[in-house]
């Protein structure tokens, strides 16, 4: 059970007590309707049919901000067995990526269906609540793996708390040997923007339990549930590291943040930060908190 409490303080301080949802089909409509404002997942399809021997329907499929499927299961309690389910509609998508690709690329267009990132697939489970054998068991699997738990607090909002999360087979192999997974720049720009690059990897790993890397081609992208920081491959001169924070409520530092709101670039945020130096990177650390908190 979340130890989460919520209060009104409006008239004084009263404790707004936490439910779960009357059925499941509302928690998932409700996610389905909002996938990339709570999940950072672009919506695909729902109760997707797939088509093998034994059947079955995965609740929700869908595609992060890095390019990877997503599978999100519901429960509107607890139950044992949503995390094996999650699984096994897992192992039907990597088994039959074409019919994945097809769907994105008749959701969101060819280019996106080009890069679907098949290395980290990942599950969501959203359940009301977990045990702690679950929370245990995502580190066994060797699949990217979250678990969310829900709890509605009166009849205007809903909380998501991340109870557990795991990097996949390939992310887990990353972590061991951490400076190999960062955008590796030109052999001659290798040096000091190359350490730095990896410092600020280490950094950015170490702000908290459940972060996860994931790569890709120019970036390394750092995770909760969602994208917090994206590590641009080094440069001659500088380090790139796009965040979640909002632009607006930073004080913005000519050559050091930019706000890049609408304007293109690898991986995802819309604050630049541009690190030259270690001292640099030792003030952009309160910048990676705050988004790490948003995240």
């Amino acid at each position: 059970m979340s130890g989460l409490k919520l209060f009104n303080t409006k008239s004084g301080v009263t404790e707004v007590p936490p439910r779960l949802a009357d059925v499941e089909a509302d928690v998932q409509s409700l996610i389905e309707a909002h996938m990339e404002t709570m999940l950072g997942v672009r919506f695909l399809a729902s109760e997707y049919v797939i088509d093998c021997v034994d059947g079955g329907r995965i609740d929700s499929l869908g595609i992060d901000e890095n390019g990877a499927p997503v599978v999100v299961e519901y429960k509107r309690g607890t139950d044992a067995g949503v995390i094996n389910q999650g699984l096994y509609y897992m192992a039907w998508l990597t088994a039959h990526r074409s019919a994945f690709e097809g769907l994105v690329r008749d959701r969101l267009g060819v280019p996106a269906a080009a890069q679907v990132l098949w290395s980290a697939p990942r599950l969501i489970c959203v359940a009301g609540d977990f045990t702690r054998y679950d929370a245990h068991a995502v580190h066994e699997h060797h699949r990217s793996i979250d678990l969310v738990r829900y709890r509605y607090f009166g009849n205007e909002h809903i909380g998501l708390e991340t109870v557990a999360s795991a990097a996949g087979r390939a992310s887990a192999g990353r972590r061991v040997r951490r400076r190999a997974a960062v955008p590796e720049a030109p052999r001659a720009q290798t040096g000091a923007m190359a350490e730095l690059a990896a410092a600020a990897d280490e950094v950015l790993l170490g702000l908290g339990d459940g972060v996860t890397r994931v790569q890709r081609k120019q970036y390394a992208a750092y995770q909760r549930l969602r994208n917090f920081a994206c590590l641009i491959r080094p440069q001659q001169t500088k380090v790139l590291v796009y965040l979640k924070a909002d632009p607006k409520v930073v004080d913005l530092v000519p050559g050091y943040t930019r706000d890049v709101t609408g304007l293109g670039h690898h991986g995802t945020g819309d604050l630049e930060v541009q690190l030259r130096t270690e001292r640099d990177l030792e003030r952009a650390q309160d910048l990676f908190r705050l988004s790490y908190a948003a995240a």
